[in-house]
């Protein structure tokens, strides 16, 4: 190699320069395309996760760049150009191989989060704990990104002589900088604040069901800032979120996933009630959304109209709550109705002679 710029000194200096370019980049796009199918091979597809598989998801792009531009910086002290362009040269690929080196970092990141979301499955009965771990990785992550982003332009920054003033400053002023942005958007830092209490403390998870603005949805997303609610019929409810620190809400699977659901009807004194008590039970004995721990029905309630009774049964998650609760109202309404249509509820008048 050290004979490299002695080779055919009669080629003129922009072709061997450009040729050398032209072979950085091709030889480390041919090096990507012969890694790949070997990675391939551990990375079967069967629809299982596989880790091969998803680090060539997310590096894939990020190679395409990072394998050339390695490349192309070991062959820079064999181009034929003056001092002044080797130095331009030299801080140009320098600033990329940083950028570079970051997004691989973010990338790796992302890998780690999928191999957590594997382990951790959340469509599941019982993902209590692997709620807990998705949102703490999640905001991990994107705390860790913001890191590594300032700390990339930083480096960039001290790179140079007469900026390096700046990058130190952005190192060192943090703290100041906190301070002062701290009193210029006092809202926004409470929200980040609470984000950090959020995603330790977890009043909310992923998938979580909560009841919030008189909404009941999902928790969907949980960024620095807010909260994004995946409502029932598909809306999305933005809140900030310190919302869910300062302001009192329903959450349905804060230590479970299972709830009770409940069903009220309304009758007329006549109806019998041990007969509406045998059909529950019949019901719920004969319904697979039913988990088989609770089945009750008690008159809960009575006026001079009509009697309150409530059919309460358990269910493994909010939505086969829904659902099942649902079911049991039409059927109860329905066993009334074809064999006790006198009690149904109604108004008694009586008139006097």
């Amino acid at each position: 190699m050290a004979y490299l710029n002695d080779l055919w000194p009669d080629v003129p200096d922009i072709v061997w320069n450009v040729t050398l370019l032209m072979v950085a980049i091709l030889a480390g796009l041919l090096l990507k395309f012969i890694l790949v199918p070997f990675v391939r091979l551990k990375a079967i597809d069967d629809g299982n996760y596989s880790l091969f598989r998803s680090a060539i998801r997310h590096l894939n792009k990020v190679v395409n760049v990072v394998l050339p531009v390695l490349l192309f910086n070991a062959l820079i002290p064999f181009l034929r150009i003056t001092p002044r362009v080797y130095q331009v040269i030299g801080k140009v690929v320098e600033i990329v191989l940083i950028c570079c080196f970051a997004v691989v970092i973010i990338r790796i990141i992302r890998i780690a989060e999928d191999y957590l979301n594997h382990q951790f499955d959340y469509n599941v009965a019982d993902n209590l704990r692997a709620r807990k771990v998705r949102t703490q990785m999640q905001f991990i992550r994107k705390i860790l990104v913001a890191i590594i982003a300032i700390i990339a332009v930083a480096i960039i920054l001290l790179s140079f002589d007469n900026l390096q003033k700046i990058g130190a400053g952005l190192l060192t002023g943090v703290g100041l900088g906190g301070v002062i942005i701290g009193f210029a958007a006092q809202k926004s830092l409470g929200n980040l604040l609470a984000g950090f209490q959020i995603a330790f403390t977890q009043p909310i998870r992923i998938d979580d069901v909560v009841i919030v603005e008189g909404e009941w949805g999902k928790v969907e997303e949980i960024n620095l800032t807010y909260v994004v609610v995946n409502i029932w019929d598909k809306r999305r409810l933005v809140l900030p979120i310190q919302y869910f620190i300062e302001t009192p809400f329903q959450n349905w699977t804060r230590t479970t996933a299972e709830i009770l659901g409940t069903v009220f009807i309304y009758t007329d004194y006549t109806v019998p009630v041990q007969e509406l008590r045998a059909e529950l039970s019949r019901l719920l004995h004969g319904h697979s959304l039913w988990d088989g721990k609770v089945d009750v029905l008690q008159v809960t309630g009575a006026n001079a109209q009509s009697l309150e009774i409530r059919a309460l049964m358990s269910c493994r998650n909010s939505g086969e709550a829904w659902d099942l609760r649902c079911y049991i109202r039409e059927k109860l309404v329905d066993f009334v109705q074809r064999n006790y249509p006198d009690s149904l509820s109604k108004t008694r008048v009586e008139l006097a002679e």
